[in-house]
């Protein structure tokens, strides 16, 4: 079974979220790995924010050929509203007990989501990476914060994300001439990392494999195709 921190209770207002945001992010720390990864997990949620059902997916990848080692999907209620900013208090829960069912503890994590390029700089990424105290980073979809300029069109180009002068991610090409996925460190890993696992984890998509195959399992899940573990 994989373990965590506990470091805080979930029942909270969002008020009382943003407070907790602003004590942990000083936790966070964006530095280079101490050692290489072997494995690599992918995370992912799907809900509808009007209804308290989460489907909650993580998929353990070797690193080197992007085989999946494990998967573990679950089907939870979520607690907390859906309040941008603070979507991490409505799906770490969920994807912690989805965590505490793995066989395999992977050496890095990759969440759908940000990273620090969050407004008080602790998405999903930097917050979930706290509680399972290991290289944590985020890719996502869309911007949160942060302003940055169009990376050239080939593959592997990217560009800084910017917020009040601080370079909190960047926005990535994983793909010729597709939109940018835009990468943030979470905890435990700096960005030039984080770039180039994202790059290394190509299926030939525009999402890397990780997060795109944590995707498909929780809309499976969702679907009701394929059973919680």
């Amino acid at each position: 079974m994989a373990d965590y921190q506990n470091l805080h209770e979930w029942n909270v207002t969002p008020e009382g979220a943003v407070e907790l945001q602003k004590q942990l992010r000083s936790r966070i720390r964006i530095e280079p790995p101490d050692r290489p990864f072997e494995t690599i997990a992918g995370c992912d949620i799907s809900f509808n924010k009007f209804e308290e059902t989460v489907y909650a997916g993580i998929i353990v990848l070797r690193l080197a050929t992007l085989e999946v080692i494990e998967e573990v999907g679950v089907i939870s209620r979520a607690t907390f509203p859906y309040i941008p900013g603070l979507l991490s208090f409505r799906e770490i829960p969920s994807l912690l007990e989805a965590w505490q069912k793995l066989t395999t503890e992977p050496d890095v994590v990759m969440f759908d989501g940000q990273g620090i390029a969050h407004p008080r700089r602790i998405g999903i990424a930097s917050h979930g990476g706290l509680f399972l105290d290991r290289p944590t980073f985020g890719c996502a979809k869309s911007v949160l914060v942060g302003k940055y300029e169009e990376p050239a069109p080939e593959r592997g180009n990217w560009s800084p994300m910017t917020h009040y002068g601080e370079v909190i991610g960047a926005a990535l090409r994983t793909k010729n001439r597709t939109n940018p996925v835009y990468v943030s460190p979470g905890h435990r890993i700096d960005l030039p990392t984080a770039l180039q696992l994202t790059l290394q984890c190509d299926g030939g998509y525009r999402i890397p494999e990780p997060t795109r195959r944590a995707h498909n399992l929780v809309n499976a899940l969702r679907r009701g195709e394929r059973p919680a573990n």
